[in-house]
């Protein structure tokens, strides 16, 4: 019996680590002392963000429905709707991280090591969430 990994744990692996990389630095600046902030808002030093919900906490936010997309396409269960859902959220994700990056990257404020892993992670969750539908619809056109 050979076991293969499904994209569907990928998926879930992946927005896990966007979540996580929201609580890490997305933001630094050197001006006035300097400061850092993350997606969710918190804020360290001298940089300040706009107040109230924004792109970042969106970001955790379809994180983790993306996680349970995810695991449901692992776990087998409504493979066709779960996955083209995670395609549609992690594709929500890229754009959300994209638009965060220019609302908030102007000099003097700088880009930090969260907003390159929270990118690179939503990019390949969006390629496992492809690779997932992909597989989905063939596995139902092999049963008919």
């Amino acid at each position: 019996m050979t076991r293969r990994l499904r994209p569907g744990w990928l998926v879930a692996f992946f927005a896990l680590l966007i979540s996580a990389s929201a609580w890490m630095p997305w933001l630094t600046t050197a001006a006035g002392g300097g400061g850092w902030a993350n997606a969710i808002g918190g804020t360290h030093g001298n940089l300040e963000l706009p107040r109230g919900f924004g792109a970042g906490q969106l970001i955790v936010l379809l994180s983790s429905t993306l996680l349970v997309a995810g695991a449901m396409v692992g776990r087998g269960l409504s493979v066709k709707l779960a996955s083209v859902a995670a395609l549609v959220i992690s594709l929500l994700i890229v754009a959300l991280t994209v638009w965060y990056y220019k609302l908030n990257v102007n000099p003097p404020v700088s880009a930090e090591y969260g907003l390159y892993v929270g990118a690179v992670a939503a990019g390949c969750a969006v390629l496992c969430s492809m690779t997932a539908v992909i597989a989905g619809l063939a596995s139902g056109r092999s049963s008919r």
